[in-house]
Formats: C-alpha cells, sequence, structure tokens
C-alpha cells in the first residue's frame, strides 16, 4: 500500500530545555525561523504524505495553533504592510495547508512506544511513518523519507532510519541493529540493543530520527503493553523484538548522504541553529562575519 500516514510524538514534557520548556513546546524551539516541527512536516510533505498525526499532552496546544489557519488579526495585520509583508502573509497561510492535520491526546504509561497505542484507530490496516519531533536527517538530493519509502516499496516490511556513528560515547546513546548485511547500508534485522555501549554493540548502525511501519506493529504493540509490569515504560524498541521473535521482517537503513540533528539537547541543539543560519539566504552573510568578529 501506497504511504499517506505519519505519526509524530510530542506529548515529552522537554525537561532539558527548562525553564524555557516550561510554557512552550520543545517542539516549538526555532531553529532560525521556522520551529523544529515544521521541518519534520514539511519533509513528510515533500516524500507524499497527507495525513499527519502528532500526539500531544495538554501543555502542547501551541502546535496546534502553528498548525491552524492564521488568526484574522494576524491577517489584517500583514495585509496592512502591503506587497513587503505579503511572502511572510502566503507563508502562514501555507503552513495550514501543507497537509491533513489531526491531534491526539496521549494516554497510558510513560514511553516512546505509548503513542503507537493510541494512534491504531487512525492508522487502521496501513503502513505509515513514525518520526520523533526533535530530531531529524537532512539528505540530498533525496529526503530520508523518501529513501524509506523506496526501501519499503521494495521489501514491504518495517524499516528503520539509521546512520554510522563513530565516535564512543554515542554507542551509549542509541539502538543499535544488527542482522546480515544484504547490501551495503542495509540490514536485516535479527536483534535490536538499546544503548549497548561499543563493546556490546552487534553493528555501528545506529537507529534513530524515524521509521516505517507496517500495521501489524499494533499487535505487538498490545503484548508489549500486556508484558509491562507496574511502573514499567512502553518502549517501542520492546515491540520491534516482539515482531522479530515471531518472524516479522524489520530492516535497518543508512540514510544516504544524510547528516543527523539533533535538537533535543541544549548543545546539539545550537549547534543545529548556527548551522542552518550558515544557510538562511537572508542572514547566511551577515552572521557568517559576526561569527568571525567574536573573541572567545
Amino acid at each position: 500500500m501506497k504511504i499517506t500516514k505519519a505519526v509524530i510524538p510530542a506529548a515529552g514534557f522537554g525537561t532539558r530545555f527548562l525553564p524555557q520548556t516550561k510554557a512552550m513546546p520543545k517542539e516549538m524551539l526555532p531553529v532560525v525561523d521556522k520551529p523544529i516541527i515544521q521541518y519534520i512536516v514539511e519533509e513528510l510533505v515533500e516524500a507524499g504524505i497527507k495525513d499527519i498525526v502528532i500526539v500531544t499532552g495538554y501543555h502542547k496546544r501551541t502546535i496546534e495553533d502553528h498548525f491552524d489557519s492564521p488568526s484574522q488579526d494576524l491577517i489584517e495585520n500583514l495585509k496592512m504592510g502591503g506587497e513587503k509583508k505579503k511572502p511572510l502573509l502566503d507563508q502562514i497561510r501555507a503552513i495550514s495547508e501543507m497537509a491533513n492535520f489531526f491531534y491526539v491526546r496521549q494516554k497510558g504509561p510513560y514511553g516512546n512506544g505509548t503513542p503507537l497505542m493510541n494512534v491504531r484507530r487512525f492508522i487502521g490496516n496501513e503502513p505509515f511513518i513514525y518520526t520523533w519531533s526533535d530530531d531529524f536527517i537532512h539528505a540530498e538530493p533525496k529526503s530520508r523519507f523518501k529513501q524509506l519509502i523506496e526501501i519499503y516499496e521494495e521489501f514491504g516490511c518495517s524499516v528503520l532510519a539509521s546512520i554510522r556513528v563513530k565516535k564512543e560515547e554515542d554507542y551509549k546513546r542509541y539502538g543499535f541493529a544488527g542482522g546480515p548485511e544484504m547490501r551495503p547500508g542495509l540490514i536485516d534485522v535479527t536483534n535490536i540493543i538499546e544503548k549497548p555501549g561499543k563493546e556490546n554493540a552487534p553493528s555501528n548502525l545506529a537507529n534513530v530520527s524515524g521509521s516505517i511501519f507496517t500495521p501489524d506493529i499494533f499487535n505487538y504493540v498490545d503484548r508489549a503493553y500486556e508484558n509491562l509490569k507496574s511502573g514499567d515504560e512502553l518502549y517501542y524498541n520492546d515491540v520491534l523484538k516482539l515482531m522479530l521473535t515471531d518472524g516479522k521482517r524489520i530492516l535497518a537503513y543508512e540514510v544516504k548522504n544524510g547528516k543527523y540533528y539533533d535538537t533535543g539537547n541544549k548543545l546539539e541543539y545550537l549547534k543545529t541553529v548556527v548551522e542552518f543560519a550558515f544557510k538562511h539566504p537572508e542572514i547566511n552573510g551577515e552572521f557568517k562575519k559576526y561569527l568571525r568578529q567574536l573573541s572567545v
């Protein structure tokens, strides 16, 4: 089936960015002039996604407002600016028209697998993209989602976006897939280990940023939930392990020509802002000049 739906979990508290995230969702932190989550949405739309469900919490209303139609007050204010403000008016109107947006409040135990419990009725019996709201892989000329979709269309199974890691500390940050390499950068997954450390990692292929899941994953979400003990969190990697145990095929794919950006912590967020400012057509020249003048 053609993939037209995506799920973005966005219910976390963003505690690493407190106090900034006390009132503003971490997904709305700006990378120059766009919130982080908008970059993810634009990439999904460019890959052909029509319906996007964002799993939120009570404190995430700002996300809904951002992808809603602009208020009449804002429209009138920009209209008064004449032709100079027209590009801005066109931009904000386009945001709400990029896709069909749906919102689900997260319910259930803590954990990155819980949003899957909450979207089953929306997804139905279709494959879908499951992608985080605070990290992404920027790939050119073909985006990571287009690459993942091509692998799904070739093999018809779940696919995990992956990157090669080089730093030893990265082996304690991500989950890693192991299994026979079908071709360079494509693993037929037999096991997944979360934060194994370099000595225990089954490969140097870290699973980050997003995945394509087939709809049978929901049955395994139910099983993983039933296996939880009081106080446990529901992790999607535990769901994937159940699928592998049942012989379900999962592939890990190294995104080609991609660079991974993790905006979920302060340092990596600032690095991302600087890099994107370098590429921004309105400010890149002056920004570079400013940085050269700094004495640190």
